[in-house]
């Protein structure tokens, strides 16, 4: 296993923990919820929700191309030196 390989390896599973972190952090599209549970829906914890969830999504977005960019460069690495 060449230093490359081994480089691109730990690049893809730091990719892959920061993908599941951003993906568990988001929170539900669940209507209805908040009654079921007690909670209410203020002014405040929407705003709040919405900038914070815009964040993450868009995070998310980015991770994952990012993923599988990456996962395309490491086959076509393996295909073209191996």
């Amino acid at each position: 296993m060449s230093v490359a390989e081994i480089i691109l390896g730990i690049v893809l599973m730091l990719f892959s923990v920061a993908i599941t972190i951003v993906v568990l952090l988001q929170e539900g599209h669940e209507q209805n919820v908040g009654v079921v549970t007690g909670g209410a829906d203020t002014f405040l914890t929407k705003n709040k929700a919405r900038s914070v969830d815009a964040f993450l999504a868009r995070w998310t977005k980015i991770i994952a191309i990012g993923f599988f960019l990456l996962v395309i460069v490491i086959n076509a690495y393996l295909f073209f030196v191996a």
